[in-house]
């Protein structure tokens, strides 16, 4: 039997796992989907916004993965630096992936960008998901404007659970406490700003256009910046997704006031026949302007960000003009993208956050190393979507199982669970997780809502006890 450890149950690493058992080239493959946390499903569980029902339903899928009689689910086991030292792993295991995803987001590199209710999005994003590791966090939600640097996918979340309604979002699995404090917020204005033009964002066109159907919420873009970019003007030329993005905003454009909102989105709601109240909020879509400095102090906080007005270089990128913006805020949430991390044991390529590789081989010096294995966003960077990771994981488990027979010739202990307790760890096996989820259902019951995360470290180990006898 050849007994492989994957390191990660995110998308990567359950579609790794799947892609092993799933074949019958090599028989008897045995998995065990190691993860740090004591819950599976990786960003789906903790990275998905709340309201977005339909892609969390992917859990389904990884579930059924998961529950392969040939795959075990070992969390709260913790690989690294602090933990389960990798050399240990290669003793239990004939070979070791690695689906560690990138596990740091990019910083700006500009002045303020440490100051008090300067946040990265993804702090933001793991607090409202319920991520154990930001139980405590501590956003200033009193703010009257918040600025989210960045127009990925990433920055439309998070705009948009700071410009939706505490109600709705009670219809969904954030954690009692997040709600609690989104119910009380005062942020009325939600700036999201972009470096380059709206044919070069990186969000979807479904996820842009749900900003334009919030019921409590405008959307303002401003046609003299869209105007900026070529694109705009003449958007034959661009892949799909980038066309109909330029379309929305085009149409929204076209429908504004002196004030730059956009009509399409509703600014006005009927309140009874022949009177109308004022929405409450509002997103602003800015683009064409670079950060240069968070304003503020260590005393009281962010106070705004200082923006350089930019222009098309004629190149796909942008120059700056030496016009300078400043957007008064109190919370500052970048979200300029992933990188990985390095992996103790592992090299690593800090230009491209990755572990080198061949075909999810991992080198040493250039040389296939037997046994250790990469896919997903530590493999090729933070790029792609969710599926993406499946023809990714395909590709390393073919060259893993590729070296099976060199693989296997080694003896191993006959339990990997007994020889990770003896290495320290105390991992949570699949029964532990399905009384996590049995415990976050009766809290939903409790609260009057649906299921509802459990968002601390100790409310999971608790609800997970007695699933590993």
């Amino acid at each position: 039997m050849l007994r492989v450890a994957v390191i990660g149950s995110g998308p990567s690493g359950v579609y790794t796992a799947q892609a092993l058992v799933g074949q019958e080239a090599v028989p008897d493959v045995e998995v065990y989907v190691l993860d740090r946390l004591p819950c599976p499903y990786g960003l789906v569980r903790y990275g998905v916004a709340p309201d977005h029902e339909k892609i969390k339903s992917l859990q389904h899928n990884l579930r059924t993965v998961l529950e392969h009689p040939r795959v075990h689910f070992l969390g709260n086991v913790d690989v690294g630096a602090g933990g389960l030292d990798p050399r240990e792993l290669r003793r239990l295991f004939h070979a070791v992936v690695y689906c560690v995803g990138a596990a740091t987001d990019r910083h700006l590199g500009i002045p303020g960008e440490g100051l008090p209710g300067s946040h990265s999005a993804t702090g933001f994003v793991s607090w409202y998901s319920a991520h154990p590791d930001a139980a405590d966090g501590r956003f200033p939600l009193a703010a009257r404007s918040a600025v989210v640097i960045g127009v990925g996918n990433v920055a439309v979340d998070v705009a948009r659970v700071l410009a939706r309604g505490a109600d709705e979002l009670a219809r969904t699995d954030v954690p009692q406490a997040a709600l609690g404090a989104l119910a009380e917020s005062r942020v009325e204005d939600v700036w999201m700003v972009g470096r380059r033009g709206p044919s070069q964002a990186k969000f979807t066109t479904k996820e842009l256009r749900e900003l334009g159907t919030l019921p409590g919420a405008d959307v303002a873009v401003r046609p003299e910046e869209l105007a900026l970019d070529p694109a705009y003007h003449d958007s034959a030329g661009l892949p799909a997704v980038n066309r109909r993005n330029v379309d929305v905003l085009r149409d929204w454009a076209g429908k504004t006031d002196g004030a730059g909102d956009a009509g399409r989105a509703g600014r006005e709601t009927e309140r009874a026949p022949g009177a109308v109240q004022a929405k409450r909020r509002r997103i602003h879509l800015r683009f064409f302007l670079r950060p240069v400095e968070i304003i503020g102090d260590r005393g009281s906080g962010v106070r705004g960000v200082r923006f350089e007005r930019t222009v098309p270089d004629g190149s796909g990128g942008v120059t700056g003009t030496g016009q300078y913006e400043e957007i008064a805020a109190q919370l500052v949430l970048r979200s300029v993208g992933y990188k990985g991390a390095p992996q103790p044991g592992l090299p690593f390529d800090a230009a491209t956050g990755t572990v080198p590789h061949a075909e999810g081989r991992v080198l040493r010096d250039g040389v296939p190393f037997p046994g250790e294995y990469v896919a997903g966003w530590i493999k090729r960077g933070p790029t792609g979507v969710i599926g993406t990771n499946r023809p990714c994981a395909k590709q390393t488990a073919a060259a893993l199982l590729a070296d099976a027979d060199t693989l296997a010739r080694e003896p191993l202990p006959d339990d990997p669970v007994a020889g990770l307790r003896r290495a320290g760890q105390q991992p949570v096996r699949w029964p532990g997780w399905l009384r996590i989820e049995a415990a976050e259902a009766a809290l939903g019951r409790e609260l009057g809502r649906t299921t509802v995360k459990i968002a601390d470290w100790p409310g999971l180990l608790v609800a997970a006890a007695d699933g590993e006898r």
